[in-house]
């Protein structure tokens, strides 16, 4: 690497640890900046940082390649994540095929062919991994995870330092967002998959229920974001309060949530809980004097009915939320 990639890298590397102080405590947040970075830097096809939790190393924040396995949980006996855990070092994967260290179903799952893994360590523990990966073999050079380990201790130093240096609270702030306390992104995906699996071991419908609020931009427009941050709270405790503890709701972000709803009685079911949500989130909310219009467009997809596939059974949810968004604008211009 020339003196000119090597200055690149360590300016990136402030930069960095710039951005994960403007962040504060947005642990979240922090956790996908990382990710995306680490991609950035070493031209990598995917990052992902997992967090050791029991015995599993677990997806907590994904980017490229490794989006779509957002939530995932792979044993950490048997991962190189969980190795370097372990051993508390950086590993490097040449070859996913041949490196008998892997969970090569895992690999083959993500698309990964080559990995260098570095541990997250603070005050002498090893919390979880930032993970690099590539579609070819080979892809990386010592100085990849040389770039990585510049950071590794300061990415690990802020995540305690937005819990109060307190683990258990740094597992609930890496899976829960930060204006709502509802679950986020990687914990939706995470219960949506664990969902699945039980229906699939014992029978029974998982809905998967996409809701997004109509009117917050009217609200942040006429009253001000303190006004539209306590609509989308307001909306997030009427989804609460609204629903099962065998259920989880997600804030996705801005104005966007999410429901995996298990058991649920088949499309009837599942459309007779949207009714409801929807007229819970419709009633009168007061803020600060102001009434403020609340109300959402919700749509749901049915597994195994409209499918096994996790994405396709999110996008299939997305898609009837849209319609129904689309129905209520056309309905309001012809009114």
């Amino acid at each position: 690497m020339s003196v000119k990639d090597t200055k690149d890298r360590l300016i990136e590397t402030i930069r960095i640890q710039t951005d994960i102080a403007k962040l504060g405590m947005d642990l979240g947040a922090i956790m996908a900046l990382v990710t995306e970075r680490a991609q950035t830097m070493t031209s990598a096809h995917g990052a992902v940082l997992e967090l050791a939790e029991g015995d599993d190393m677990v997806y907590r924040a994904a980017t490229g390649i490794a989006a779509a396995q957002l939530g995932m949980r792979v044993k950490q006996s048997a991962s190189l994540s969980g190795r370097s855990v372990r051993e508390q070092s950086t590993l490097r994967c040449h070859d996913s095929e041949t490196d008998p260290r892997v969970n090569r179903e895992a690999c083959r799952q993500v698309g990964l062919r080559s990995m260098v893994v570095v541990p997250l360590m603070h005050a002498g523990t090893a919390i979880g991994v930032l993970k690099v990966m590539s579609k070819e073999r080979g892809a990386f050079a010592d100085v990849d995870a040389e770039t990585l380990g510049l950071s590794s201790e300061l990415i690990a130093a802020a995540m305690f330092h937005a819990t109060q240096h307190d683990q258990s609270e740094l597992f609930h702030r890496a899976t829960h967002d930060a204006l709502t306390g509802l679950a986020n992104r990687a914990l939706f995906y995470d219960r949506l998959r664990q969902a699945i699996s039980q229906a699939q071991r014992a029978g029974g419908c998982v809905a998967v229920m996409n809701l997004d609020m109509d009117g917050l931009k009217p609200i942040n427009d006429e009253y001000g974001h303190r006004a539209g941050d306590a609509a989308i709270q307001e909306v997030a405790k009427r989804l609460a309060e609204g629903t099962r503890e065998t259920d989880t709701v997600a804030r996705m972000g801005g104005d966007e949530f999410a429901l995996v709803l298990a058991p649920v009685d088949g499309h009837e079911g599942a459309h007779q809980l949207c009714e409801r949500i929807s007229e819970r989130i419709a009633c009168r909310f007061v803020f600060e004097q102001n009434e403020l219009p609340l109300g959402a467009s919700v749509g749901f997809s049915l597994f195994p009915d409209d499918g096994h596939d996790i994405e396709a059974l999110v996008e299939k949810a997305d898609k009837a939320m849209y319609a129904v968004k689309r129905s209520r604008t056309s309905h309001r211009r012809r009114v």
